[in-house]
């Protein structure tokens, strides 16, 4: 296999590049050659290649983003548009695709392979965190320090002004970040989807909690919890006192990558890199278990629900001082 491609059809998280200077350094030494490939799967149809060429393994170990663009394409899942992507690859002599990113990216990546029968294999690139398979995904770690960073900003405000402030982190679906940096920021509360709002429960504890002198505090929401609009207003009603909201948003998925999220981008990809030269029959997927580098079948993980650790959860709640 002399020859391969790598792909980053997803959302960017920090530590993707760090991975992509890692496979492109390591082909350079076995004189294989590398093609990017531009807007993710969009890039692939259009046939938007790019030799990696001049670009320094050392450069993008600090370097946020994906330097290969990204862009979402929902019909890529269609017959007629994967075939013209097949087409564009086997033109380019693309032998073994390398692709980062996280569920949507793994699905594309199963349906080519299904046509193609290309060896791929995966790895799992974004801050949520909720790959099946893995127990931590390239980018969490940096999104969890950067949101971490802002909370503590916040609760100096928070504290100054003798209020409540509902910070929202990413996580449309899933608790991982909020439970991670909950903990982390010493919150009095989180609310995660997976487990159901004890907002009444919440707002009593803050009320007795300004009744004995403690009268900021703060609260970490993911996301994709339901009503979350409306928490400011109950807690403010319930507790009388003021509540502000607080979205930190996309500025969890840049930044610099953090030294784990950098050496976890290394190991992924070396790791990819090696098995794809093996050409393997089935796309896996690269992954961390219990602390070692492992592969699974990507169908698995595709199929597969990562469940969130609801000791942790309950952890917290017994570190808090208003339950």
């Amino acid at each position: 296999m002399k020859k391969l491609g790598i792909i980053t059809p997803g959302g960017d998280a920090p530590g993707i590049n760090s991975a992509i200077g890692t496979v492109i350094r390591l082909s350079r030494n076995e004189k294989k050659n590398i093609i990017g490939i531009n807007d993710g799967y969009k890039g692939l149809v259009d046939a938007d290649f790019c030799e990696m060429k001049g670009v320094s393994f050392n450069w993008l170990m600090g370097v946020s983003g994906t330097i290969l663009h990204s862009e979402r394409m929902d019909s890529f899942k269609e017959e007629k548009v994967l075939k013209k992507a097949i087409k564009n690859l086997e033109e380019k002599g693309i032998e073994g695709l390398i692709v980062i990113g996280g569920d949507g990216s793994f699905r594309g990546a199963l349906d080519l392979h299904k046509l193609s029968g290309i060896p791929l294999v995966a790895i799992p690139a974004t801050i949520d965190n909720d790959i099946y398979g893995t127990e931590e995904t390239i980018g969490f770690d940096t999104a969890c320090n950067t949101a971490l960073e802002a909370i503590n900003r916040i609760k100096d405000t928070a504290v100054s002004f003798e209020r409540i402030f509902v910070v929202e982190v990413m996580g449309r679906a899933r608790g991982f970040i909020a439970l991670e940096v909950g903990i982390a920021s010493g919150a009095e509360a989180i609310l995660i989807p997976e487990v159901d709002s004890p907002l009444k429960e919440i707002a009593g504890g803050l009320a007795k909690a300004r009744a004995k002198g403690k009268m900021n505090a703060i609260i970490v929401v993911a996301e994709g919890v339901k009503n979350k609009r409306e928490i400011a207003k109950f807690l403010e009603d319930k507790t009388k006192a003021t509540v502000r909201e607080s979205i930190l948003g996309y500025i969890q998925r840049g930044g610099s990558p953090t030294r784990r999220s950098r050496m976890l981008a290394v190991e992924f990809a070396s790791y990819a890199y090696e098995i794809l030269k093996t050409s393997p029959t089935r796309p896996k997927m690269i992954g961390l278990q219990k602390g070692e580098i492992v592969t699974i079948d990507l169908k698995q993980s595709v199929e597969g629900y990562k469940e969130i650790d609801l000791d942790r959860y309950k952890l917290h709640r017994s570190l808090s001082n208003i339950y």
